[in-house]
């Protein structure tokens, strides 16, 4: 027996979370934007124009889901970044 149901709209999800368009995956998932085109090119090795701002959620490569990839990744790159530690 269902006691309880909602529908949430991307709209809904726009005004509640403030994701643009209601679009969990912070961007379509299109051949425009996927591998070296994520979140744009020359942007997708998680490291950004601004020293030590990395990207890591689901704009980034591979993008959104549940599978923490982008985190993942970004942690990598960021590790390999600190000073003193062995490449």
């Amino acid at each position: 027996m269902v006691t309880h149901w909602q529908i949430v709209s991307p709209t809904d999800i726009e005004r509640t979370l403030g994701m643009t368009g209601g679009n969990i995956f912070q961007g379509n998932i299109t051949p425009d934007q996927i591998f070296s085109f994520r979140p744009v090119l020359g942007w997708s090795s998680y490291r950004t124009p601004v020293p030590g701002l990395y990207l890591c959620g689901s704009a980034a490569h591979p993008g959104g889901g549940v599978t923490g990839a982008p985190g993942h990744n970004a942690a990598q790159v960021i590790l390999e970044d600190l000073p003193g530690l062995p490449k």
